[in-house]
């Protein structure tokens, strides 16, 4: 049986992590259409494998984020490879992700300041 503490941390951590992927998805499509799976795997490489986004909770990410209309789908067919889905940043997408990116900015500096001042 897992410590209380452990317990909580792995709540804290999901929380964490569901309140920030659709920042992280926008952020990666910002620089260039990816494709799903291109998309979890860059998230895990570049948190040193932190952040790990598992297929059933990627995928209907990524559609909801297409139905608000912040990303945009087409389906690319390559001779010798399978079908895939490239997702595009919209103009809409980058209004909320330059929104997104303001209020993680806010967040982390009030955070900080906290955690800084804490036992002062």
């Amino acid at each position: 049986m897992l410590p209380i503490y452990m317990a909580k941390t792995d709540k804290l951590d999901r929380e964490l992590k569901k309140g920030s992927t659709e920042l992280l998805i926008l952020s990666l499509l910002e620089g260039r259409p990816r494709h799903g799976y291109d998309v979890g795997r860059q998230i895990e490489l570049k948190s040193n494998g932190v952040v790990r986004l598992h297929v059933a909770s990627l995928y209907p990410l990524l559609y909801r984020l297409e139905r608000r209309g912040w990303v945009a789908g087409r389906w690319v067919e390559r001779e010798g490879e399978r079908r895939r889905r490239y997702y595009r940043l919209t103009a809409a997408g980058r209004h909320v992700l330059e929104d997104q990116k303001d209020a993680w900015r806010a967040f982390v500096a009030a955070v900080n300041r906290v955690v800084r001042t804490a036992h002062a």
